[in-house]
């Protein structure tokens, strides 16, 4: 029996491109959710090129899109903003990541909209939030990461900072958004007040949310934290070691029932009974030396060896993965966080599961990234506009 996805019957208008607010729709229409994506005539989103493109299209557009409905609508036109203000009195939130002020430029800003919908919920997303000196300023996830704290303590000491390896940023103030949107329908329904409200996410306070105590430390003792690598500041040891085949091992064995277990693991019994390393702070004293014992011991041995001995003695620790290690891994392919789609001009694609896992009411990609405009008649037609309206529109390039 198919079960009901948790977000059927939830209907989200996407005015967002590239990449925040088409993540946090993305998550909402993983798990149910009706989302219409407004795309630009002729264009469409950016990231449709981004990246790889194959058959005219970017392999990334098949995953950021999936479960959505595309329809292409100029949003700079009277009859445009018409359409929207159409479109929105059948919709319970909007999702939206331009500049500040561009909707209210368009008249279709959050106060002419719940004037058509008092029950609307809309979600912006921009670099520095609706209000601030900063809110005209351009602002990207990598921007986001700048400000917010993150590429200051990524990388090593004696290197400038660098980044993570994806629009982390971005993706960060989508899961927010995505979040916020359902706390707020929680409020409106489940509270019953039918209230409506407008939830402003900045990226970079999407990123600085993260930063753990930098802030208390910085306030009581003047602390910075800076770059360090592949270890963990004040906690010890965890690290990244170098196997005898050249791979990489990441162990964690900062407990103190972990930190005994390990010693016994590398055959150094006598370190897990050293004062020194009786507690996390001191051995966080004594980093270095714990290091150099582990990684002298990983040196002596391939990684799978590593893996099994640690594994045995209850110990945490992981190889550091490629894509091409992540699409071979036992645990991945259980768990369906590979799948396989068939996409028409390429054949099978695969492409990654959907997070997180429910008993009763899975997330499903019912299909993978649609055609620009794909569900124009199917959304234009519900709101009342029939075949001939659309084609005119579509002549006048308005869609």
């Amino acid at each position: 029996m198919v079960k009901e996805s948790p977000l059927t019957g939830l209907k989200v208008l996407e005015l967002g491109t590239l990449v925040a607010a088409p993540f946090a729709t993305r998550l909402l229409a993983e798990f149910g959710a009706e989302v219409i994506k407004v795309e630009a005539p002729g264009t469409g989103d950016p990231i449709r090129n981004w990246r790889i493109v194959e058959n005219g299209t970017s392999l990334w557009w098949y995953v950021q899109s999936r479960n959505k409905k595309s329809i292409t609508l100029d949003l700079r036109t009277e009859e445009g903003q018409e359409i929207v203000r159409k479109l929105v009195s059948r919709v319970d939130v909007v999702i939206e990541n331009f500049r500040p002020g561009t909707l209210e430029k368009w008249n279709i800003g959050y106060e002419q909209l719940k004037k058509i919908n008092p029950r609307l919920i809309m979600v912006r997303i921009s670099g520095f939030g609706q209000t601030g000196p900063y809110r005209n300023k351009p602002g990207f996830g990598s921007i986001g990461e700048a400000m917010g704290g993150l590429r200051y303590i990524t990388g090593y000491p004696d290197r400038p900072p660098t980044r993570v390896g994806i629009s982390l940023g971005d993706s960060l103030a989508g899961m927010y958004a995505a979040m916020a949107a359902l706390m707020a329908i929680y409020h409106r329904d489940v509270k019953g007040t039918g209230v409506g409200q407008v939830i402003d996410v900045a990226l970079y306070e999407a990123v600085f949310s993260l930063m753990e105590s930098m802030v208390p430390e910085y306030d009581r003792k003047g602390v910075i934290r800076e770059r360090t690598g592949s270890v963990l500041p004040g906690i010890a040891p965890s690290n990244t070691y170098l196997c005898s085949d050249g791979k990489y091992v990441v162990i964690g064995g900062n407990g103190d029932a972990i930190f005994a277990r390990l010693m016994d693991a590398i055959g150094r019994p006598e370190l897990k009974d050293d004062e020194r390393f009786s507690s996390n702070s001191k051995r966080a004293e004594h980093m270095e030396f714990l290091d150099k014992i582990i990684g002298d011991w990983t040196k002596q041995h391939t990684l799978q060896d590593v893996i099994r001995i640690l594994d045995e003695a209850g110990v945490p620790a992981g190889p550091i993965y490629s894509i091409e290690d992540i699409m071979q891994d036992p645990q991945f392919l259980e768990r369906e966080m590979i799948q396989s789609f068939h996409v028409d001009g390429l054949g099978e694609l695969k492409l990654p599961g959907i997070v997180p896992k429910f008993s009763e009411t899975p997330g499903v990609v019912k299909w993978v990234g649609p055609k620009l405009g794909e569900h124009n008649e199917e959304v234009y037609g519900e709101i009342g506009l029939d075949k001939e309206t659309i084609k005119k529109l579509k002549e006048k390039g308005i869609i």
